[in-house]
């Protein structure tokens, strides 16, 4: 019993080390300066009674591509609009064929010759669905000669949805 309670002393000692090191005890150890810098400067835009906001913003180089974006929301005005159109715009991201198809696409492969090569996508008519698919959801449109083209002002928000997913 003497050993075990040698030993439970030791754990003890050490997670106090530990809490001691990471901030007194008192709480969470405070975050380095500049950490939230993107949220610290949406706040210093928001009236200090509001409800908020939700902000994304990237800067993203893919496929020889640059774009940059930044996009924000009260949330206020969030909660009051019409959601009614949101699912479709969100089930075309749903499938896993389409998310291939975006990835291939921001990665360069824009046309449907190259994109029907690519194997597990399914038949030429699977791939044109799919296709028309993202293209009335907004994520894609055509960009001439059987091309496809992720429209610029939803490459960071459709990152940004994957990161959201967990990814």
């Amino acid at each position: 019993m003497a050993e075990v309670e040698e030993r439970l002393a030791a754990l003890e000692a050490q997670v106090a080390e530990l809490i001691e090191r990471l901030g007194g005890g008192d709480g969470p150890a405070p975050l380095p300066e500049g950490v939230f810098w993107a949220l610290d400067g949406l706040k210093q835009r928001l009236p200090a009674d509001g409800a908020g906001a939700v902000l994304y913003t990237g800067t993203v180089r893919v496929g020889g591509q640059h774009y940059d974006w930044q996009y924000g929301r009260g949330v206020e005005d969030l909660l009051a609009d019409d959601w009614a159109d949101l699912p479709v715009v969100l089930s075309a991201l749903a499938h896993p064929v389409r998310l291939r198809l975006l990835r291939e696409i921001l990665g360069g492969r824009q046309g449907t010759a190259e994109l029907a090569g690519i194997e597990d996508l399914g038949t030429t008519g699977q791939l044109h669905h799919h296709l028309r698919q993202l293209t009335g959801a907004g994520w894609l449109r055509s960009a001439g000669r059987g091309r496809y083209a992720i429209p610029a002002e939803r490459v960071v928000p459709l990152l940004a949805i994957l990161t959201a997913a967990g990814r």
